[in-house]
């Protein structure tokens, strides 16, 4: 499976990625070893997340993510929060 997901920082910016292995992707980044974007702006939270089959759905949707408005961005994270742990890979 493939994940996109949106990311809150400890500054409260929005980072937007995709992986195709959300738990471990979701741990580098709040050891510090994620991208280098969110290295720098720790602590980070999972606030968002979309499963797709391919690899291609999930870098299309990151990529319209990432040209949505601040304000569109909190919209969708409102509308559709990633959920509890039990629907979802834990955000360990």
């Amino acid at each position: 499976m493939n994940y996109t997901y949106i990311l809150q920082c400890g500054d409260g910016s929005l980072y937007t990625g995709w992986t195709n292995q959300l738990e471990h992707r979701i741990k580098q980044h709040k050891a510090g070893r994620g991208a280098k974007y969110t290295r720098a702006h720790l602590p980070v939270k999972l606030v968002y997340c979309e499963s797709f089959p391919t690899k291609s759905q999930a870098m299309r949707r990151e990529w319209e993510i990432k040209h949505l408005s601040r304000r569109e961005k909190l919209r969708l994270i409102a509308d559709n929060p990633w959920g509890p742990p039990a629907s979802h890979p834990s955000e360990a």
